[in-house]
């Protein structure tokens, strides 16, 4: 066997996880992109281990989940790792009481948890909130009680069914401008939310690879952790 051919042979027998983004890979909106279902099932027929990573916030797990079932998508609710799911155990690993900015449909996800007196803000990408009167109760929030900021994730924009649209980044950016905070950033490209999904299917970075549309947040912050 040709050495070159030898080493890729290899490298594709070392992987044993696929990390696959949601939204943009497989899906734009609520029009699967054509041929993904019948390759999604190809490689889930493969052997490897497929969990499904997203930073889509602007609908519930129940709501994505019925989504992906009526474009034709053959997967497990529980094969799915959300930055929402990430942002509801930190929430309740920091017993955090957030001020929530999340669209109607993130916020049945939400429904236990404690909002008075708010000592945290958490952003996801809510487009009705995000007008002068809640930034800028966000913003006091965090001036006069100290609230920390946490972005569910710093999407710059995504692809929707009529174009480009902004994510939530600059308006986590805004808030970060006008009181000096740093966001925590929760989902991709953050180390911890790809770690944990690796946890999820008992796989380590150096067998995974990651699947993806967005060179920085899927690519780079895979890349970051050793997946490939």
């Amino acid at each position: 066997m040709i050495r070159g051919v030898r080493t890729r042979v290899q490298r594709m027998a070392a992987i044993k996880a696929v990390l696959c983004d949601l939204s943009g890979t497989l899906h734009v909106g609520k029009q699967p992109i054509p041929g993904a279902p019948e390759a999604l099932e190809r490689l889930q027929g493969s052997g490897v281990k497929v969990i499904f990573v997203t930073n889509t916030t602007k609908e519930s797990s129940g709501s994505l989940y019925a989504k992906l079932d009526a474009m034709g998508f053959k997967i497990k609710r529980e094969d799915i790792w959300s930055s929402l799911s990430a942002a509801k155990n930190l929430i309740q690993e920091k017993k955090l009481r957030p001020m929530l900015l999340l669209s109607s449909s993130a916020m049945e996800d939400f429904g236990d948890i404690d909002t008075t007196k708010p000592n945290a803000v958490v952003v996801g990408l809510a487009p009705s909130l995000f007008d002068y009167a809640h930034l800028n109760s966000a913003f006091r929030l965090m001036r006069e009680e100290k609230a920390g900021l946490y972005a569910i994730h710093k999407g710059r924009y995504m692809k929707t069914k009529d174009g480009l649209s902004m994510g939530p980044g600059g308006f986590v950016q805004a808030l970060e401008y006008a009181t000096g905070a740093t966001a925590e950033i929760i989902g991709k490209p953050a180390p911890s939310f790809f770690h944990n999904a690796l946890k999820l299917i008992d796989a380590k970075a150096t067998e995974a690879v990651m699947i993806g549309d967005d060179v920085r947040d899927d690519v780079g912050g895979a890349q970051a952790c050793g997946i490939r």
